[in-house]
């Protein structure tokens, strides 16, 4: 009966251990090659170990809205902040409400303050403006002055039949320079995006009106500008950040209905901007997509409410029938414009698209700031400190003694009761440290992973989870042992049983770690992930390594033959006789009686 099962391989055995020890090496050699490749030999810490910068943000109620301030419009600000600066909710900033009005921001050593400021500072004060003129961002100089006709002069300024004062002016068609951030780009229907059927829009740069704009009237719709507005316009410097923070908090203070002059971003242009005629509140969402099909490159789709999409429909309709630059609606972000879309027609349906010349980065900044700016809020930063990272350093060498003892402790328990199968598990929690260190490394840069304390202590608890795997499968291995097998048997027959209760157990933990991480925010977080980034480690390297090395090891003969410090001697073990003597005398007492 046993003869046709002679030289066959058990079913449960691996038949190229070396393969797989091998893979594994190139993976780690890999890891170990990105890090040195990108430049990042360590991982990125946290604000409590790396220390970083703090802000407190005071949060004020926007004209109009005298009741702003409440508990449920706090958390959403804290929630968009933490989104901004957070990304996947790993980098280790901390955005938490403090008080009735108070938001505080704690942003890691590593990350940019400027920009985390710029992010947390810019929630609020979002709208859409009709433009009625712009020109370069350079103050314009005045007007030379030149005699009238009667010859005289009234203060420096010359007054005859032809001159009007302090009356509107209709605005002619101010010419843009044919730079791309000057050109405005289209906004179309976003349900009218297929190739077959283009928008309208034409670039301002290139668009011929009809008639001459000069001997002609204003097309019908288009604003005027009043002579104050004009003379404001004027005097509006653009050329410095300096000037322009002053521009933007001047139109950010200013109320929705009344016309304001307000700067681009860059400083290249400068503008007389009509009443809010869109709330960034009445911005539903926004995003940057690529648009393949249309050929039209990175977009940004925008998707209003209810009300905001008849609002939308209604100032895109005026625009529509304008000409340049008056057929342009600017986006405002806290007095300054972020961006200038021409409109060809009258959008309906509550959703457009604005294109032309965006990057990735350009449209998921213009797209973020219109999804996230939308509050009916305005904050303002009352402190900004530094936080170093003297008492986290402190806490960090204590937690490594800790786990360096913790780590001695486990060593000393697996030499003293498994001998030689120490060194399988010795061999795996090495294996094991170094793919998690690279892979802590490199998502640092990849994802803005931050190492904090808590991630600290999540990746100490992983050692006794990687070493409670090793102990499961030597047990099972003893078991087989005990039973009467030799070392190569009990090594493939233990297999199976030890594979279901480690694979179940590290089940158990993960799902607390994700657990762990859905429901929690800050610190918490990064103890929930370095524990379930390493419990989906210990089973690779279990499946991995440590059982293709217990395979190769069984047919060495300090352990096949039961070495005293093998930890697999028989006799210590309680082993009962080999299954082939015990059965052969089965048998003979079957035969005498």
């Amino acid at each position: 009966m046993a003869a046709p099962n002679k030289g066959r391989r058990a079913p449960t055995s691996q038949g190229h251990p070396g393969r797989t020890l091998l893979l594994i090496l190139i993976v780690m050699v890999a890891l170990v090659g990105g890090m040195f490749y990108s430049g990042t030999l360590t991982p990125r810490l946290g604000i409590d170990l790396a220390g970083g910068t703090s802000f407190t943000l005071q949060a004020e109620n926007q004209p109009g809205k005298p009741n702003a301030i409440n508990e449920t419009n706090m958390k959403t600000a804290a929630a968009i902040m933490d989104r901004r600066v957070n990304g996947l909710g790993v980098t280790e900033a901390e955005v938490q409400t403090q008080g009735e009005n108070h938001i505080i921001v704690n942003i890691p050593k590593g990350t940019n303050p400027k920009q985390s400021r710029q992010q947390v500072g810019t929630t609020a004060q979002l709208g859409f403006r009709p433009v009625l003129t712009t020109t370069a961002g350079k103050k314009t100089p005045p007007p030379t002055p030149s005699p009238s006709k009667s010859g005289k002069n009234d203060k420096g300024g010359a007054k005859g039949k032809d001159a009007k004062d302090d009356k509107p002016q209709a605005s002619s068609p101010a010419k843009p320079s044919s730079g791309p951030t000057t050109q405005g780009r289209a906004v179309t229907d976003s349900l009218k995006k297929a190739p077959s059927d283009p928008p309208k829009a034409t670039d301002p740069a290139s668009a011929k009106p009809s008639t001459p704009p000069a001997p002609t009237p204003p097309p019908t719709g288009a604003a005027e500008i009043p002579a104050a507005l004009q003379k404001q316009l004027d005097a509006l410097d653009c050329s410095t950040k300096a000037s322009r923070a002053v521009a933007g908090e001047k139109a950010a203070g200013s109320k929705p209905g009344d016309p304001v002059v307000a700067c681009k971003n860059d400083g290249t242009q400068k503008y007389a901007l009509g009443a809010v005629g869109v709330e960034g509140t009445d911005v539903d969402d926004a995003k940057a997509v690529f648009d393949s099909q249309g050929g039209q490159g990175w977009i940004v789709q925008m998707d209003f409410t209810s009300d905001g999409g008849k609002k939308f429909a209604d100032v895109t309709g005026k625009l529509a029938a304008n000409q340049p630059p008056q057929n342009q609606f600017a986006i405002v972000l806290d007095g300054a414009v972020v961006s200038d879309p021409r409109v060809s027609q009258q959008l309906n349906g509550g959703s457009a698209t604005i294109s032309g010349g965006f990057t990735q980065q350009s449209a998921e900044e213009l797209g973020n700031m219109l999804s996230y700016g939308a509050l009916p809020l305005s904050f303002k930063i009352v402190d900004e400190t530094t936080v170093t990272a003297a008492l986290g350093g402190e806490q960090l060498q204590a937690g490594l003694i800790a786990g360096a003892i913790g780590l001695a402790l486990v060593v000393v328990y697996l030499v003293a009761y498994y001998r030689g199968l120490a060194l399988v598990a010795l061999a795996s929690l090495v294996v094991s440290a170094i793919l998690t260190y690279t892979i802590m490394t490199l998502l640092g840069p990849a994802i803005g992973f931050a190492l904090n304390l808590p991630a600290v202590c999540g990746a100490i608890v992983a050692i006794g989870i990687t070493a409670d795997s090793f102990i499961v499968y030597f047990e099972r291995i003893r078991d087989e042992i005990r039973e009467g097998r030799t070392l190569r048997p009990a090594v493939e027959r233990g297999w199976p049983r030890a594979r279901r209760t480690i694979l179940v157990s590290d089940f158990v933990s993960f799902l607390a770690a994700a657990v762990l991480f859905a429901v929690t925010v800050g610190k918490v977080q990064g103890f929930a992930f370095t524990l379930g980034l390493t419990t989906v480690l210990d089973v690779v390297v279990v499946f991995f390594f440590t059982k293709p090395l217990m395979t190769l090891l069984a047919k060495k003969r300090f352990f096949y033959e039961g070495h005293s410090w093998s930890g697999l001697d028989p006799e210590r073990l309680g082993a009962k006789p080999p299954l082939r003597r015990r059965r052969g005398s089965t048998r003979t007492e079957t035969k005498e009686a």
